[in-house]
């Protein structure tokens, strides 16, 4: 094993097509006329022959066979890339889920025991598989993509490449027959593919490989230099913000929880999520699944679950955000106020009362479609 952890760069696009797979093996070609040693980990072409002539003469490492009920499925025989021991691994389709009983549930996982081995890697991923932009997409698009990955994959890489392709460029590649077979044009022009998601998509995908920019200049920049940068901008952050978003177990709560996240990768700020309960309340068989459901995905985000209780939401909402320093509180849209409720302070009102100095955000609560990815 070597020392230290291996260079890591991930290819992102908009959507399948656009040349992630293409530029990766396009790359590892290079490096390897360099005298560099490379290998193929795990290859997705789907079928399209540019791609498959990209490879030339870059070695394999075999696939390993897993039996999963009555099919077998091929997958990256991790084990034996880490025995191979090159300089470089291609490793395509980062969210890929792994079938049962390998090392690692999903490929992202596979990568980082690579790099950790000291072999640097690239990859590729599309813009829609981030699990903070799963409701957003599905909200664009109509579709619900089933195999999401943690944001924190792509801030872990050492570099973001960006694929980009205009919508009119991709669709006449879709047409040609350069991304899909022929049968499934029809349908793909038909429902993901279609101008406007594709527009959307990019438009996602670039302001996120702008962020990402953002983020590791704040980091790698001077203490001194980041200072007088953040003096000179009109969106100067306070130091360790902390975002804290309210939540109940309910079907809608994963949505409020992505957009809370998306908010604090904005503002550079921790997130905690609190739902507070009356005391001895017990959850519902239902209520329970939907909060457990809320802590897997907190844990994908890397957000911190709070459970509390309380006979006044206000009072326990200003207790944990003195105990945490929130600077924000994120709130979904109240239900109307029906009866002598109309007379009482709303929730917002009392949160504000009780929030002196902390910003509170109201969030839209827009209805989901939950069409599945093709």
């Amino acid at each position: 094993m070597r020392a230290g952890r291996g260079h890591y760069k991930i290819f992102l696009g908009m959507a399948a097509g656009v040349g992630k797979t293409y530029r990766m093996l396009q790359e590892g070609r290079a490096e390897a006329e360099d005298g560099r040693d490379v290998v193929v980990g795990y290859l997705e072409p789907h079928g399209r022959e540019e791609t498959v002539e990209q490879v030339g003469d870059l070695e394999f490492v075999p696939r390993r066979q897993v039996q999963y009920r009555d099919t077998v499925l091929e997958e990256m025989d991790l084990p034996a890339v880490i025995r191979r021991a090159p300089d470089l691994a291609l490793i395509d389709e980062l969210a890929h889920t792994n079938a049962p009983g390998l090392e690692h549930e999903k490929r992202y996982e596979d990568v980082q025991d690579v790099l950790d081995a000291g072999i640097d890697v690239y990859s590729t991923v599309n813009v829609q598989h981030l699990e903070s932009l799963n409701d957003s997409v599905c909200e664009l698009t109509g579709v619900r993509v089933r195999e999401t990955m943690p944001d924190a994959v792509l801030n872990d890489a050492d570099e973001v490449v960006l694929m980009d392709l205009t919508p009119e460029a991709l669709l006449d590649r879709l047409r040609e027959g350069k991304v899909y077979p022929a049968e499934r044009i029809d349908s793909a022009l038909n429902n993901f593919f279609r101008i406007e998601n594709l527009a959307a998509l990019r438009e996602v995908a670039l302001r996120q490989v702008a962020q990402e920019v953002e983020s590791k200049r704040m980091v790698k920049e001077p203490l001194g230099q980041r200072e007088d940068r953040l003096a000179d901008s009109a969106a100067t952050q306070a130091v360790g913000e902390r975002l804290l978003a309210l939540i109940k177990p309910t079907p809608r709560a994963q949505r409020l929880v992505r957009r809370a996240f998306r908010s604090a990768q904005r503002l550079g700020a921790d997130l905690d999520l609190l739902w507070v309960k009356k005391p001895g309340y017990r959850p519902t068989p239902e209520e329970q699944n939907q909060l457990d459901g809320i802590g897997r995905v907190a844990a994908v985000l890397g957000a911190h679950l709070l459970v509390e209780e309380g006979d006044n939401l206000a009072q326990t909402v200003k207790e944990v955000a003195e105990e945490k320093g929130s600077t924000y509180v994120l709130i979904g849209t109240p239900k109307p106020r029906t009866g002598l409720d109309r007379f009482r302070p709303s929730v917002v009102s009392r949160l504000i009362e009780n929030l002196p100095g902390v910003d509170l955000r109201v969030v839209a609560d827009r209805a989901l479609r939950g069409e599945e990815e093709p």
